[in-house]
Formats: structure tokens, sequence, C-alpha cells
């Protein structure tokens, strides 16, 4: 029998807390609705799972993007996403996004976000597929850095706003197909805790951590999308994994982000053999979309024999690209790299899902009063591969929005607070959980990563069958949480991967590398 929970347990003999608002992560998505709902005069609980400052938001270097310049406009921005998303992006959402996101960044701005300016004029840089210079930028190249300092100091100062970090949730608490709150264990005490809330927020981040080679932080381990899927939420897309081009390569080195702005300033890739090849892939060379950059890397990679490829800056200002992008130029000189002198070695790494849990257009998902936003939502916003710079935006619009919507779900009064418990799963197996993560990170990277055929897939989803059978078993330690739900979305990705017979976007199949009218459509898949 498929369990839809982790562990044993039984709410009556638990502590229980409550709350208007109950938010899951404190990245961009769970702060600004955090701040949009203690605004609206609701109490909010906001759990992390470590700490505030870890979450992908945190390491975003490219920037936000927004119409706000003057050449500028929501209709181009528009344009510029549809393009990117590769025939798959809901025309309304994107309509949605980037009509209200310029308003949400001005509100970044009140709040005290300092974006580089010139002047008294706000700086704009360019990434891949955008049309018009509308990348807004921080620091340089620490402009999640600053987003998160802004929004974690104005919701620490609001009285109404509880932060509880090192908190792991474990399971939604779901009947009727209504969600009443979490099963939730403090990491430092061991303690198992119920939070109810009459509004659940899922704002989780990103799955990065699937993959051997990532550009996420260790959080990133699917958690949001395991919890909903178990609980019976629809989830979607899972086969569009963006694999972002350019991440560093050196021994001893984390697959660092070299931020497509950097391609935005001028540098060009090029191959072991210091050949520029990106014009031969695409007219729009260095700053073509992320799918097909990464796809001529790899192709490039396996022509020369070569483990990475080269972004060249050696051309650029010296000072200018110091000034432009401070954490980059550290970060490599730590590892001998003069970024103004030298070649910097890259290869693409797992970066962004656009798929996620189902939402609507407000953010509410298949489960009544549980809601999600962010990496680990779906409203099909970026299609099958998003735009740059994209991903901030897309937290703070959907944030603002669930507590629009939300006003109406808090007026209808919960009148009973059911008990939930499980008895039924088995002990924890004797199997080494570490040993199990790396092996699963090692066939994601290998079997479902940017270049995908029927074989490969098919040897994935063995792997994952070949594991099912914990499903019947509990864990109870967080790094075995964490494996379960990483071998829950793995599968989901491998299964939808096999599914989808055509390439688009951040899915490709050697074995069907055309672009299928027929396949114009998404796969939703529900427990």
């Amino acid at each position: 029998m498929v369990q839809k929970y982790l562990v044993n347990f039984d709410s009556r003999e638990l502590p229980q807390q409550e709350a208007e608002y109950l938010i899951i992560g404190g990245g961009i998505a769970g702060l600004f609705t955090a701040w949009a709902a203690a605004k609206a005069g609701a109490s909010v609980t906001l759990l992390t799972k470590r700490t505030v400052a870890e979450s992908n938001t945190d390491r975003a270097q490219g920037g936000i993007a927004a119409a706000l310049g003057q050449h500028d406009s929501p209709e181009l921005h528009m344009q510029d996403t549809l393009v990117a998303g590769a025939g798959l992006c809901d025309e309304d959402a994107v309509r949605i996004l980037v009509n209200e996101g310029p308003e949400r960044v001005k509100e970044l701005i009140d709040m005290g976000a300092s974006f580089d300016r010139t002047g008294n004029d706000l700086c704009f840089t360019r990434e891949g597929c955008h049309s018009q210079d509308r990348i807004l930028h921080a620091q340089g190249d620490a402009t999640g850095a600053e987003i998160l300092r802004t929004l974690s100091q104005n919701v620490a100062a609001l009285a109404s706003v509880e932060i509880l970090e090192n908190q792991y949730v474990v399971d939604l608490l779901v009947t009727d197909n209504t969600c009443y709150g979490v099963l939730a264990v403090d990491q430092i005490s061991g303690q198992f805790r119920i939070f109810r809330g009459r509004v659940v927020v899922l704002a989780t981040g990103g799955s990065g951590r699937l993959f051997n080679y990532t550009t996420n932080p260790e959080v990133a381990t699917a958690d949001g999308i395991a919890l909903a899927y178990r609980a019976g939420a629809e989830v979607m897309d899972m086969e569009f994994i963006q694999f972002h081009p350019t991440s560093l390569v050196l021994p001893g080195a984390p697959r660092f982000l070299i931020s497509e702005a950097v391609r935005g300033e001028g540098a060009l890739l090029r191959n072991a053999r210091g050949e520029r090849f990106m014009p031969q892939y695409h007219g729009m060379a260095e700053l073509a979309p992320r799918d097909i950059v990464s796809r001529a890397i790899l192709s490039e990679m396996a022509k020369t024999g070569a483990e990475a490829v080269f972004l060249d800056l050696t051309h650029l200002d010296p000072d200018k690209i110091k000034e432009r992008f401070p954490t980059i130029t550290l970060t490599c000189a730590k590892y001998g790299l003069d970024i103004t002198k030298d070649f910097i070695p890259v290869a693409p790494a797992a970066h962004y899902m656009m798929g996620g849990v189902k939402t609507d257009l407000w953010g509410e998902t298949s489960i009544q009063r549980l809601f999600a936003c962010g990496e680990t939502s779906c409203t099909a916003v970026h299609g099958a591969n998003r735009l740059a710079s994209n991903s901030l935006l897309d937290g703070l619009v959907w944030g603002g929005r669930i507590v629009q919507r939300a006003a109406m779900v808090l007026e209808n009064r919960l009148h009973h607070k059911p008990e939930f418990y499980c008895d039924q799963l088995r002990p924890t197996p004797d199997i080494d959980f570490r040993e199990l993560k790396k092996k699963l990170q090692q066939i994601m990277g290998e079997k479902v990563g940017p270049l995908r055929t029927a074989q490969r897939l098919a040897e994935a989803l063995a792997f994952f069958d070949r594991w099912s059978y914990l499903q019947s078993h509990e864990v109870r330690e967080t790094s075995q949480m964490e494996v379960r739900n990483m071998l829950e979305v793995g599968g989901l990705v491998a299964e939808t991967a096999m599914m989808r017979t055509e390439s688009r976007g951040g899915h490709f199949r050697l074995d069907y590398p055309e672009t299928a009218e027929r396949w114009r459509k998404h796969i939703i898949l529900k427990r």
C-alpha cells in the first residue's frame, strides 16, 4: 500500500500551533508572501528548513527582469517570455507576470532594495533571449542577496510574523481535499510538531540537488513538490528542467554559477581549441535561449573530448568587469583564475525547474486552502524554458496574488479541526541513505540530464522502481526524508520525460529531436 506520510505519528499527542497563514520557505516567494499577508492584517508563521539565508534567492546573480526601462514595455517582455517558453507558456499567466511585475519591483525599492544606478537612473542589462536591456541588478552580481536582505529585514520588523528556522516540514495534513496544516520536526531538538494554518503556502524552492552537477544550494531537494504530490495535489511540466549553460568547472570548486549577464556584457564562448562556436548554432549566438546554449556546449565538449568549454572576457574592460561582477571575480580568484586575463572553464549544470505543483492564476493548487508560489509551483508562466531573470519576478507576483485570493478563503472560517495519524509504516530499513542519495544524483545526471533517450530514461525508471518499496517504511531523520522526497520527484521527472516523445525547451530527446505540434500540451500527474 502506498502511504501518504513519511513517519508514524498521532497529532493528538503532539504540540500544536496555529496561524492564519502558514508559509513554508524563506526565499523571495515565501518572504514576500509573508510581508504582503502581514500588511493585509493577517498573522503569519513562516517555517524554513535551515536559515532564511539559505535559498536559491541568495544565489541569484543576474538580476530581476521588469519592463521599467524607457524603451521597454510589458508587451515586449511578454513576447520574449513566450519565445523562450517554446510554445508552452500560459499566455494569461505571462500577461500577469509582465504587467504586475513592475509594481512589485517598485515595492521592493520602496522597502529599501538598492539596485545599481547611474546617477538617479536604474541600470539595466540584457540576458539571453531578451530583446531589451531590462534586467535590474544590485552590487553588480549580488541581486538575490540584496533582495533577500531587504525582504528579511522588513519581514523581521513585523510583529504579526513569526519566523521559525530549522523546521523541516515532513508532510501536509490533508483530508477531504482540504489542507489544514503540516507535520514538522525541529532539526535542533528533534521535536515533532503540528502547525495549523487557515491558508498554507508552499514556497520551498527548487529541485536542483536531484542532479550531481547543480548551481543550487544543499537545501534544494524538491521537498515541496514531494509533499504536495504525496498529499494528492496535481503536479505539471515535471520533465522541463533548465540546465544553466555556464557553471564553473574546476577541480575542488563547487559548480558555481557564472551568470548569463556575463555573456550579456559581451563575453564569448570558446571550445577547447579556442574557437568561438555559438554563431553556428543560433542567430542570437551567446544570447540564445539557455537550452540551445547548453546543448551547443555539450556538442562542442563531445567533439573535442573536453570536460568544459570556456568563457572569454579578456577583450572586455577589466575595471568594468570587476565592478560589474565582483562576486564572480572574487570566487574565481579564490581558485586561481583572473577572469580579466584567463578563460573561465564552464559546463551546463541543473539550475531551475519549470514544472512543479500545478496552480491556477491565483497560486491555488488542486487542494483547497493549499497555495504554492516561486519555483516549487507551476502556473506554466515559464512554459518549457524560463526566460532569464523571470524567476525572482515570478516569486514576487504570485506571492502578492496569493494574498489577494486568500482574503476570500480566510472569510470562510474552519468549523472543525480534524486530527491526523499514521500507524502503518514499517521500521526504517537498514540502508545507507547517503550512498543512495549519491547514486540517485548520478542516475539523474547521466540518464535524465540535458540529453535524453528512451533507453537512458528506462534505466532511470528501473532505478526508481527498485527503491519504491521504501514508501511502506518510515524515515525518522531529516536527511532520510530528503532522500525519500528526491526519489519521489526524480521518478516524476523521469516518467514525464519518457512520456514526452518530442524535444521542446528544457526537454531534449536524442531519439525524438523534433518539436511536435501534437505535444503542445501539458503533462499533469496526480497520485
